[in-house]
């Protein structure tokens, strides 16, 4: 079975095009974090994705550069002749896609409460400390 499913962020705005045939299709880029770290540091796979009809004008109209998605699939593969001989390609179709990210509301501007709003602390409160 050829199913993929995955969650990532896009590395550009997606930009539609449409075919001979007037079929829409949108190519873009997901950096999937990787699960294990490298060396501390976090590490991602940049994976290409296509998507095809209403998927890609869904993609188009509603994703932009670091938006995350998520998306179920299949991997499909292809060549063709290059400069330098044969070229291997490797690509996710994606046949759905979601948000992952909620609606973002307007932060409110909120200033920071002076001192001297600050409530005082009783001294007999003993505090623990968590997983100590």
């Amino acid at each position: 079975m050829n199913n993929v499913q995955l969650i990532g962020r896009l590395t550009k705005d997606p930009e539609i095009r449409y075919t001979q045939s007037q079929t829409a299709v949108v190519s873009f880029t997901l950096a999937v974090d990787r699960r294990f770290k490298k060396d501390g540091e976090q590490t991602a796979d940049f994976i290409s994705c296509k998507a095809w009809n209403k998927t890609a004008e869904f993609v188009s109209k509603y994703f932009t550069k670091g938006k995350r998605m998520a998306l179920t699939g299949r991997i499909e593969t292809g060549s063709y002749e290059g400069k330098n001989g044969k070229v291997y390609t490797t690509e996710v179709i994606a046949d759905n896609v979601e948000f992952v990210d909620s609606k973002e509301e307007p932060k409110e501007e909120r200033p920071e409460p002076a001192p001297d709003d600050w409530l005082p602390v009783p001294e007999n409160i003993q505090e623990e400390i968590p997983f100590a």
